[in-house]
């Protein structure tokens, strides 16, 4: 927050100082320039009445002269200190810093709107789970600097890291079943992670992936992707989600069926495993919470706070005032020509 007190105002300073080093510059190209002599025109005329009145009427006589040189030097003075470019400083402002560059690698696959989760008391799908789950979340994040993968057949960099922990809220929640294929790539998915992490600190990279399925899609084995984190120090948190029994109505009446039969555990275990992360188990939306809050306690990498000093810039006062010396100089200047001009006039009448 800029401090607007006096006493701030004292406290200004200049991005260029150094140009204050120009404010000789007239007096050195008068010293130095060649003296220009003016040669006057003379003209005949029969009366010098007119010229007499002139002289008078135009001020030009030496209790007016200084104007004459105090509004240029003014004006110059302005322009130098423009070019200066004066602000002041506002406190200081230390950014909460965590340390975690944490990227969270979410499917939304066609397999996503399986509605075998409860969110208070009512039937919903997977990806409406994640969603609530995730808000709660990505809300205690601030800190962090989060980004946001989207996969199905296709991985796609949803939020690049950022501290602007909102944005990332609502590119989740805006996140539809199928936008990026029906299919599930989740070798490709680590990869990407791995591209937006490794000029990181080491120390600081974490990828949570979230998926209730099995590796269909994608050029990049799953395996493979995480033995790449692991060389690039990557570490890996896997959650399987989705129940394990569902009843479902069919002609012959109510079946119970298990809809994470798809589910590869294996693959995600090894994946978290070998990259010094964990893999969780969510089977409703109450182990999804817990196992996002087992992930919150995450011990975070310590760095150095960062601060910056949020700045006023106040070039537009010289240079508004520049623009109204000049404004004055300017009417000064036309009131001077038009009794010359009055005077022409009526000597050409007399001639």
């Amino acid at each position: 927050m800029i401090d607007a007190s006096p006493m701030a105002w004292l406290m200004i300073e200049w991005h260029w100082p150094w140009a204050f080093y120009l404010l000789p510059l007239p007096i050195v190209f008068y010293l130095l320039l060649p003296k220009v002599k003016l040669q006057e025109a003379a003209l005949k005329v029969p009366s010098l009445s007119l010229w007499s009145n002139h002289q008078t009427n135009t001020g030009l006589n030496s209790n007016s002269s200084w104007p004459s040189f105090l509004l240029p030097s003014l004006l110059w003075l302005c322009l130098v200190a423009t070019l200066a470019r004066p602000h002041i400083l506002g406190d200081v402002v230390e950014l909460p810093t965590s340390g975690r560059d944490l990227i969270l690698a979410v499917d939304i696959s066609g397999s996503m709107d399986i509605e075998d989760m409860q969110w208070q008391g009512k039937p919903v799908n997977r990806l409406f789970t994640v969603k609530n789950v995730l808000n709660d979340f990505i809300q205690k994040r601030k800190g962090d600097r989060l980004g946001l993968v989207l996969f199905g057949s296709q991985a796609y960099l949803q939020a690049p890291l950022t501290f602007d922990w909102q944005t990332v809220q609502t590119l989740m929640n805006e996140a539809q079943i199928g936008l990026a294929g029906k299919q599930t790539a989740i070798g490709d998915a680590i990869g990407l992670t791995i591209k937006r992490l490794q000029s990181n600190p080491e120390q600081s990279r974490v990828v949570i992936l979230l998926t209730d399925g099995a590796n269909t899609a994608g050029e990049v084995d799953p395996l493979k992707a995480a033995e790449l984190a692991q060389q690039s120090k990557v570490k890996i948190y896997t959650i399987g989600l989705g129940a394990d029994a569902m009843e479902v109505s069919s002609f012959f009446g109510t079946r119970q069926v298990n809809p994470s039969r798809d589910l590869d555990e294996t693959t995600l275990q090894n994946m978290a495993k070998s990259t010094g992360g964990y893999y969780f188990r969510a089977r409703d939306s109450k182990e999804l919470e817990k196992i996002y809050s087992m992930i919150d306690e995450l011990e975070p990498t310590e760095k150095d706070p960062e601060i910056f000093r949020p700045q006023s810039s106040l070039y537009f006062w010289p240079l508004g005032l520049a623009l109204l010396i000049s404004f004055i100089m300017s009417l000064r200047h036309l009131g001077a020509l038009r009794p010359l001009k009055l005077s022409n006039k009526s000597a050409k009448s007399q001639l």
